[in-house]
């Protein structure tokens, strides 16, 4: 039996739970364009979709450049290997908008890095994202390092960066009195900034969802190529997509992807950053991001505060074989302390929280790749995007949305086809006993703290599971409402969120995962388990 849907991408994505269960037992068929979505009954999985444009990468790359694409009248798909956005180095990295002194002019890092970093105060305010420009501080120890920080300075300066100069101790220890006494000088650095990486690129994805954008998980690519009809066909483990253009926005799958599509290989090193997360504080011993010199292997083991209020250290750089080893070790934890000790000498973990790693996708040539993928029509990548890139990924996905549109000469939307993503409600940890009171009162769920280390409510992790492209694991929830980012981890209240999970979702409980594939929370049903004669021993 075949069954024709008719259905406005605005009917199926403000609910994403309808998308998901649509997309889970029905194959697309034809042209998608925007307004109409056709959709065809088959027997089994999904097996075969359609869409003007694909992007593989659900990063803070693909999504900011999805966002950008839905103001265009096409289709688009993103799909991701994960189980959710912002899975890979975007959930694991420092978080630092970079001004842009460190990257070498007239390479597109450098390009990227000082526009992208212009867009963030504007970015954030309108999609309503953590952001805070604190400054950062570059710190040197001898006469040695200070000639370092002035070559930083006047990259910098060729580079447009605004506000740099060099202090020297004293001006350094008034500035930061809990450094290291026997710093010499630092570059200070007035327009670095911090964001919450994920959380911008869960409010891009929600944007481009609103706006028509189709987003598809546990979707790793197995194959590229070219069609008769000069398409491309993307191949994974259960489905098959067609479209007129493919971007590469895989990430530390990105030279991998790239060499499906071309012949000209490329090679990717993949280099590992370990980091502590400190839990927070009324006050923190740092007000900026702390940087040490910089060597060939990045910007160094920095301390810095987070938008939320929490300290890290970190990352290592540790060259690795396996993209998704994102593993934590004695050894790299070892280097961070002692590294991070010479920044910061009353340094302490009493007040560590949680270890975490992410994985940096550097190209063997050093600098980002964005554009056509060489002689391969109507493919495209941003291909090596490790730092700068969350503070290049605006700029970056505006350019590349430019090239794209003008090679296939796309239609722009009118603005009022444009859906703005609704204006949020503040977090309840950050209302007043007025504001608390009044949401309470205007839905009592508020009145249900589900989290007690972070103040998360029952209303707060329902919003986010309906949210257009919504949370559907307990990490998914953590990272779009804060529920178990505190002291205990999730220790509390893991149990009530997989069951609002299951409420919202309609799957069982058993069915709810820590963070996608096998990471199940129960091992069996409850009731099951019971009935088989368990007991609580």
């Amino acid at each position: 039996m075949v069954v024709i849907m008719q259905v406005t991408p605005c009917e199926i994505l403000v609910n994403y739970t309808i998308q998901q269960a649509l997309f889970q037992y029905y194959r697309c068929a034809g042209d998608l364009k925007y307004g109409i979505l056709a959709i065809k009954k088959s027997e089994g999985s999904v097996r075969y979709m359609t869409t003007d444009i694909l992007i593989i990468g659900a990063g803070i790359t693909g999504t900011a450049l999805a966002r950008e694409i839905s103001r265009y009248d096409v289709s688009c798909v993103v799909i991701d290997r994960a189980c959710d956005v912002a899975e890979g180095a975007t959930k694991a990295n420092s978080g630092i908008v970079h001004a842009g002194y460190d990257a070498v002019p007239g390479t597109l890092k450098a390009k990227y890095n000082v526009a992208g970093a212009a867009a963030y105060p504007g970015l954030c305010r309108e999609l309503g994202v953590p952001y805070r420009c604190c400054g950062a501080l570059v710190i040197g120890f001898d006469e040695a390092d200070e000639a370092t920080l002035r070559d930083l300075l006047e990259r910098g300066i060729r580079n447009g960066v605004e506000g740099l100069r060099i202090l020297d101790h004293d001006d350094v220890l008034k500035m930061e009195p809990n450094l290291n006494p026997e710093v010499h000088s630092a570059l200070y650095v007035p327009t670095s900034a911090i964001v919450s990486p994920y959380e911008l690129a869960f409010a891009l994805a929600d944007d481009a969802a609103l706006n028509g954008v189709v987003f598809r998980f546990d979707q790793p690519v197995r194959s590229v190529e070219k069609t008769d009809s000069g398409c491309w066909k993307v191949c994974t483990d259960t489905d098959q997509y067609e479209c007129r253009a493919v971007v590469n926005c895989a990430g530390a799958s990105g030279a991998e992807i790239h060499n499906m599509i071309s012949d000209n290989p490329l090679e990717m090193i993949h280099r590992r950053g370990q980091y502590y997360l400190l839990d927070r504080a009324e006050r923190q011993p740092f007000e900026m991001t702390v940087f040490q010199c910089p060597s060939r292997m990045g910007k160094g083991v920095l301390v810095s505060p987070t938008v939320h209020g929490n300290l890290l250290l970190g990352p290592t750089a540790e060259d690795i074989g396996d993209p998704l080893d994102t593993a934590t070790t004695a050894e790299g934890l070892a280097e961070i302390l002692q590294k991070a000790g010479r920044t910061w000498p009353g340094i302490s973990t009493r007040t560590n929280i949680t270890n975490f790693s992410g994985i940096r996708a550097h190209l063997t040539t050093g600098d980002f790749m964005v554009g056509p993928v060489s002689g391969c029509e109507n493919a495209y990548e941003a291909v090596g995007i490790e730092s700068p890139g969350l503070s290049s990924a605006p700029a970056i996905a505006e350019d590349l949305c430019r090239m794209i549109a003008g090679e296939m000469k796309w239609q722009r939307k009118d603005d009022d086809r444009i859906r703005p993503v609704p204006a949020r409600e503040k977090a309840f940890s950050t209302m007043t006993a007025e504001e608390r009171s009044e949401m309470v009162r205007k839905d009592p769920l508020y009145g249900n703290i589900i989290c007690r280390c972070e103040t998360v409510t029952e209303a707060e992790i329902r919003q986010a599971v309906r949210r257009p492209v919504g949370a559907r694991t307990i990490d998914g929830v953590k990272r779009r409402t804060r529920a178990g980012m505190g002291r205990c981890q999730g220790g509390f209240c893991l149990p009530r969120v997989a069951a609002i999970i299951a409420e919202e979702t309609g799957c069982s409980l058993a069915e709810v995962t820590k963070d996608g594939g096998n990471s199940r929370i129960l091992a069996e049903p409850l009731d099951a388990f019971l009935k088989g004669g368990g007991d609580c021993e």
